[in-house]
């Protein structure tokens, strides 16, 4: 299993990479391979502002369809839209073009509650 150290998580199975006050958002190579095979990615919060732990979209795969939880607070400012077309993305590279959606961060200190790899590791118990 791929979990990636220079990533944040989240409880939710959600990564996190930093880049300076903006945050690129995906879920992690467990939470797609929980799923199955991802037919749908949806976020409908494109340029509002919302606050950490909040629903900012949902991801539908054949046996299920979960909610996705901001892991910071912020304006989410780009989609993926590359997932429109191939939303399989998210199974095949979840680290890379799988990638959702891309936040400008308002409150830096929110990073502190994020989880390490280790950390991540421990709660999925690899």
């Amino acid at each position: 299993m791929n979990i990636p150290s220079e990533l944040k998580y989240t409880k939710d199975h959600e990564w996190i990479r930093i880049d300076g006050d903006i945050a690129t958002v995906g879920i992690t190579d467990f939470a797609q391979g929980e799923l199955g095979d991802i037919v749908y990615v949806e976020v409908e919060t494109l340029d509002e502002t919302l606050e950490k732990d909040e629903v900012f979209g949902s991801v539908e795969a054949v046996k299920t369809v979960s909610d996705l939880f901001l892991p910071l607070s912020g304006e989410i400012i780009e989609f993926n839209e590359l997932l429109e077309d191939e939303p399989e993305k998210v199974n095949t590279d979840p680290y890379g073009d799988g990638w959702m959606i891309k936040i400008k961060t308002n409150d830096a200190s929110e990073i502190d509650s994020l989880m390490s790899e280790a950390d991540y590791k421990e709660l999925i118990g690899v």
